[in-house]
């Protein structure tokens, strides 16, 4: 029997409230994090992300305080992100309630904090998050801002790793990042499209297949999930593990128990 997929609410929060934006930007607010992080555990999430989206480009840690509250009000694997710079600022989010620390920014900074996170917390903690920007092969050899390892001089695959909220270019190519990050000890990757995040399009399956089939830990796809299709297409034609969304609950157009449904009458395997 296959592996059931998961279904993952995303709290994008930023100064203590949920928030959703296009493309990264045009930012709005879509509600209180605590309020929607208990109404997702009773609707059947499988798991919960939260991301301080401007952490990282402001300098300071994540709101511990608003992660304490949520972890108060939930019951399933809760996955916190932005503003991990090293081993402490991780080791007080699994304090304050997380199960897992998600890290982009630090991980493109300090290649060795994958490790050491995984060597400490055990791999199962560990997850990198990937924000990918569509390059076309023209403009991909003007993309290389500084020498890295994984920058891409002559490449075939078309995407850059994207840090500081998808603000920064980094002249890393996805692929061999996605490679890099799982040679090292990450346990999961959460790999969004920067090109269709808050468009409600749908997923970008292409950017999704290419990392899922060049990696064997689970893949979290997310960026651009407007309706149920989207997330049955998703499952239907990647190997994705998981799919993230954001608007299409916080806004109420779908409840996560009527997504399952949709998805389980669709021939995915999924829990309820």
């Amino acid at each position: 029997m296959p592996l059931s997929k998961r279904i993952i609410p995303c709290l994008d929060v930023d100064n203590g409230l949920v928030v959703k934006g296009v493309h990264f930007l045009d930012i709005k607010i879509a509600g209180d994090p605590v309020k929607l992080a208990k109404k997702y555990t009773e609707q059947g999430a499988d798991e919960l992300v939260f991301l301080d989206i401007t952490a990282s480009q402001e300098g300071r840690d994540t709101m511990r305080d608003v992660v304490t509250n949520v972890a108060d009000v939930v019951n399933i694997p809760f996955t916190v992100g932005g503003g991990i710079r090293n081993l402490e600022d991780a080791r007080q989010i699994l304090r304050n309630g997380a199960d897992k620390v998600s890290i982009n920014t630090a991980a493109v900074n300090n290649p060795g904090l994958v490790t050491e996170l995984m060597e400490i917390f055990g791999r199962q903690c560990v997850v990198v998050a990937i924000d990918a920007k569509f390059k076309s092969p023209i403009q991909a050899p003007k993309m290389v801002k500084r020498k890295s390892t994984y920058a891409t001089e002559n490449i075939d695959n078309t995407y850059e790793v994207m840090i500081y909220g998808g603000k920064k270019e980094t002249g890393i190519d996805a692929i061999q990042w996605a490679k890099k990050v799982e040679s090292l000890g990450a346990g999961e990757i959460l790999l969004t499209s920067v090109d269709a995040d808050g468009t409600e399009d749908g997923y970008r399956l292409d950017l999704t297949n290419l990392i899922s089939d060049a990696v064997r830990i689970p893949v979290i796809a997310s960026g651009g999930c407007g309706k149920p299709e989207h997330i049955l297409r998703l499952f239907k034609e990647t190997d994705a593990d998981a799919a993230l969304a954001a608007s299409i609950f916080h806004y109420d157009k779908y409840s996560i128990d009527k997504v399952k449904s949709f998805l389980r009458e669709g021939g995915i395997s999924i829990r309820f």
